[in-house]
């Protein structure tokens, strides 16, 4: 049976124009049969039948107070949770969620190429990954440093780019637990071209595999 997905792209604040390259990056990843909706109502639904819920670049409040509820419901009780590059703008007035993803987005400096070093290549999103990751994004900053409430994957070099504010720890790609549910969380993901790349491309595809228990390591 094929792995089914739920992919949400619902914005109401700033709006990425790669969002269309996104989803169907994820359509083409193979392996999942793949729902895409911006439709607030489908997370009110039941959502067993999916291996995870992917925000691909949300923003803003995106969820009805019984969305809220359905989704922490199902990871909670052991469904996957995948967030990408602007999820971490998504619902800020919902404390869970913040809990959830393990950090939220306080700015960025401009679209830039930059390194990330990995820090654990034994993560199915991680494991293809070279030492030093050169890769060209937004490079986001953090309001709180997630480490040691999640598994750091992998950390953005702040040497190697301009206009970095947290410093020489500073998380970029991790994991972690959520009641019996699994959340992965990468914060790149903001132009087209990176959907095209092979490395984010199989980033996403380990962290997706991953939260939706389809590999372990």
């Amino acid at each position: 049976m094929t792995a089914r997905l739920l992919v949400y792209t619902r914005t109401t604040d700033y709006r990425h124009d790669s969002i269309p390259d996104a989803v169907a990056a994820v359509r083409t990843l193979g392996g999942y049969e793949v729902d895409h909706t911006e439709d607030p109502t489908a997370l009110e639904r039941p959502l067993d039948a999916y291996v995870a819920v992917v925000f691909l670049s949300t923003s803003g409040e995106v969820l009805t107070p019984a969305g809220r509820e359905r989704l922490a419901g199902y990871v909670e009780a052991g469904g996957g949770f995948v967030g990408v590059h602007a999820a971490a703008c998504t619902e800020y007035d919902w404390p869970y969620y913040g809990e959830l993803l393990g950090a939220r987005f306080a700015r960025h400096p401009e679209y830039q190429p930059g390194k990330a070093v990995v820090e654990d290549r034994g993560h199915p999103a991680t494991r293809h990954l070279p030492a030093v990751w050169e890769f060209t994004d937004e490079w986001y900053d953090f309001r709180t440093n997630p480490r040691g409430a999640v598994r750091v994957l992998a950390r953005a070099d702040e040497s190697s780019y301009s206009g970095g504010g947290m410093g020489d720890d500073h998380p970029l790609v991790w994991c972690r637990e959520q009641g019996a549910g699994r959340v992965f969380y990468t914060a790149l993901g903001h132009a087209s071209a990176a959907y095209l790349d092979p490395d984010f491309r199989a980033q996403l595809r380990g962290g997706i595999d991953w939260a939706g228990r389809l590999a372990d390591e």
